[in-house]
């Protein structure tokens, strides 16, 4: 039996709730969160029993039956907790984006190596089920050697979201891929290697940005396709374009579009020396005579709802692949550095207008996103 700790009460918290308790060998012993209140109410609303409330992270990691730490916080917290819980020995998921700047990401890596404790970060469409299929379709040659890949995070984030006012702003959300982009970021490197076990390295990032939110008060509702005035504003650039080359020679475009006036989508575009994917469409070699595209009815990345991921099968991953069987995560936080350093390279071509070559001197990127030569 696992004993888990929800570090956080918030939206995300209630999703990695409801995957453990579909677990026989889980059981949520306790749940820390700033506001008592919020821990409280979530306890209810799951109908927990003997689960412990805190609000001081550190007296919740000393509880005797904690194994598991989900780190469910808001990002610019997510490294002060990550130090922590791996101090304590605790196993970690870990909410994306992992960290909010490069040295946090060294701290947190030397911390979880000297510990030895098992990591997942939550880039979770890589258990989306289109992804999935792609990957295994990766893995068995049906597009032959991947040359090319095309992947897009277009939504409009906004108040509706009930964290939004700190990751709108540059000192607490950094950038538009940081906060939510980087999941396309992530999808781009596990598509770009025909590895089932592995993502594609990058080897160099050229990125601009731009739209035309950045500083309006004038915001769009996506959940119900109305506007509202006077919101508070976003900080950053809405629009992000990355160009990535990877060390297998694969190359990427990443769109990242946080103020498109439309309902959210996740496209995806692999294009191989046999075939090709548009999304759920599908065009190869492997299927002899071929006249049109063949559409598999699987479930897409199609909605920025928490509830409509699949943490279900990042958890069940994690505990029974990496904590129960002592494996490493192909998602794990080693793996995923790699992810955000694409995010802090785009970062460092916005503000000089050059290439970034890796591997990165974390010590020379710098976070002024919104800076335009």
């Amino acid at each position: 039996m696992y004993g888990i700790l929800i570090n956080g009460a918030g939206w995300v918290a209630r999703q990695h709730i409801r995957a453990y308790l579909q677990r026989s060998d889980c059981r949520i012993v306790a749940v820390n969160n700033r506001s008592e209140e919020h821990a409280v109410n979530l306890v209810k609303e799951f109908g927990l029993e003997n689960t412990a409330i805190y609000t001081d992270f550190q007296q919740a990691l000393q509880h005797p039956e904690i194994d598991i730490v989900s780190i469910c916080t808001p990002q610019h917290r997510h490294c002060e907790h990550v130090l922590q819980a791996a101090a304590a020995g605790k196993h970690l998921v870990i909410e994306k984006p992992a960290a909010t700047a490069p040295a946090e990401l060294d701290q947190m890596q030397n911390a979880v190596t000297k510990s030895g404790v098992k990591t997942v970060v939550s880039f979770v469409l890589r258990w989306n089920p289109l992804i999935v299929m792609l990957k295994k379709m990766l893995a068995d040659g049906v597009f032959g050697e991947p040359y090319y890949v095309e992947v897009d995070y277009m939504s409009y984030n906004g108040s509706w979201w009930v964290g939004w006012n700190e990751a709108r702003t540059i000192e607490q959300g950094i950038s538009a891929s940081l906060v939510a982009g980087c999941h396309a970021v992530d999808a781009a490197r596990w598509l770009a290697t025909a590895d089932p076990n592995a993502a594609a390295i990058p080897k160099e990032v050229y990125a601009i940005s731009g739209g035309r939110r950045k500083g309006t008060t004038r915001e769009l509702n996506p959940t119900n396709n109305t506007w509202i005035e006077n919101a508070p504003p976003m900080e950053y650039d809405g629009l992000e374009i990355i160009l990535t080359e990877f060390t297998n020679g694969v190359k990427a475009k990443i769109c990242v579009n946080a103020e498109c006036v439309m309902p959210y989508r996740f496209p995806i575009r692999i294009f191989g020396t046999k075939g090709t994917a548009i999304d759920n469409k599908i065009w190869s070699e492997f299927f002899p005579k071929q006249k049109d595209w063949i559409e598999i009815p699987v479930v897409l990345p199609d909605s920025s709802d928490v509830s409509h991921h699949p943490f279900q099968a990042e958890i069940d991953h994690f505990i029974d692949d990496c904590v129960s069987k002592n494996i490493e995560s192909h998602c794990s936080l080693e793996d995923a550095v790699r992810s955000h350093e694409i995010v802090f390279a785009a970062l460092e071509c916005y503000r000089n207008r050059i290439p970034v070559v890796f591997p990165l001197n974390h010590r020379n990127i710098s976070l002024e996103c919104s800076t335009k030569k």
